[in-house]
């Protein structure tokens, strides 16, 4: 059917006014789980220390001859450790003609804004703290960086052909990050090995942080002694499948198995954010950590604040920061399956 001459349609249509929904939708996950589990504490220093020890190991030849003098065993000292804080920061700059504008989906610009970069500051300290970064001093024209999760582990570790590991040297003060090795296939063996390390050195019912894709090779590959079943749930008899695995119960105790976003990250990885590429999803997904929650504490020198800058022109400039650190009280407890791939 034809449209009768001058009709008025809205394609030529002048003035209709804009439809915008008064909503901002952002679905960056927030997620930042060893920074959410670990302990919480301040410092003085830019370079906080702790100490652990370790009692000798047992002896079943420890038999002394009636009536016979002593003599004193060897003793040890605690060992102290130490890494560096790291200050983050966030700029965030409007002009005083973008405050006064009328606005859809936020009030004000500036808040918007400050809220944006405090939440972005979160993901880099996760990234940071979870990933396999040496500490580095800093001097007065570098910064200095916190080594990660990855750097500490040198017990319980399971790595490819030419993977080294990394940990603390008690000569320099320093946290050295793990060379990466060749990477193989996950096996349910391979971790069941880390968990009874683990487990021997005194971590129990850790908490497995992992990448997504490595999160569903364990669901399908991890099958343990336990056959899958589908469950039958409510008066409709609705079927829920099971395919995922959220808690692995080992001989030496229950392990949550937990997918993150924010892991595997390290110096000389391409590691982007959202890893598209079969190089970039092995990256993403190359360590699967190990950890007892209550061996972790993020301390802070400067907590998270907000400080107006200078104001120089016509905008107004906000700045979110913080400086700290990650420690990691007794990586012993700990362990890591480094150099791991899906398929």
């Amino acid at each position: 059917m034809a449209v009768a001459a001058n009709t008025v349609q809205t394609f030529q249509q002048i003035g209709i006014r804009e439809d915008l929904a008064d909503v901002i939708t952002n679905i960056m996950p927030l997620e930042t789980p060893l920074y959410s589990f670990a302990k919480k504490k301040k410092t003085g220093s830019r370079t906080p220390e702790w100490m652990r020890d370790i009692d000798a190991d047992p002896d079943p030849t420890n038999a002394a001859i009636e009536g016979d003098q002593v003599a004193n065993d060897a003793g040890t000292q605690p060992e102290r450790l130490k890494n560096i804080v790291q200050l983050f920061d966030k700029v965030a700059e409007v002009s005083t003609t973008a405050s006064a504008v009328n606005t859809a989906g936020r009030r004000d610009e500036m808040n918007f804004q400050v809220v944006k970069k405090g939440r972005e500051i979160k993901r880099d300290m996760e990234a940071r703290f979870q990933g396999n970064f040496a500490s580095i001093t800093g001097n007065t024209g570098a910064a200095g960086f916190a080594a990660g999760a990855e750097a500490y582990l040198t017990s319980n570790v399971s790595r490819g052909a030419t993977g080294a590991n990394g940990g603390f040297n008690s000569g320099t003060g320093l946290i050295a990050a793990a060379t990466d090795g060749t990477l193989r296939v996950i096996t349910e063996g391979m971790f069941k090995d880390v968990v009874a390390q683990t487990w021997i050195n005194g971590g129990e019912d850790t908490t497995v942080l992992c990448g997504p894709y490595m999160k569903q090779k364990i669901s399908s590959s991890f099958t343990g002694i336990a056959t899958q079943f589908n469950a039958i749930s409510g008066k409709n008899e609705r079927v829920t499948i099971q395919g995922g695995i959220d808690i692995y119960k080992s001989d030496f105790g229950v392990h949550k198995i937990m997918p993150t976003r924010l892991g595997s990250y390290g110096a000389g990885r391409t590691r982007p954010y959202r890893p598209v590429t079969t190089v970039d999803k092995d990256t993403a997904n190359r360590s699967v950590l190990v950890i007892s929650p209550d061996t972790w504490a993020v301390v802070a020198l400067q907590p998270m604040k907000q400080d107006q800058l200078a104001k120089l022109g016509h905008s107004e400039r906000r700045m979110l920061s913080t400086e700290c650190t990650l420690e990691c009280l007794e990586e012993r407890a700990n362990g890591i399956l480094a150099d791991v791939k899906v398929a």
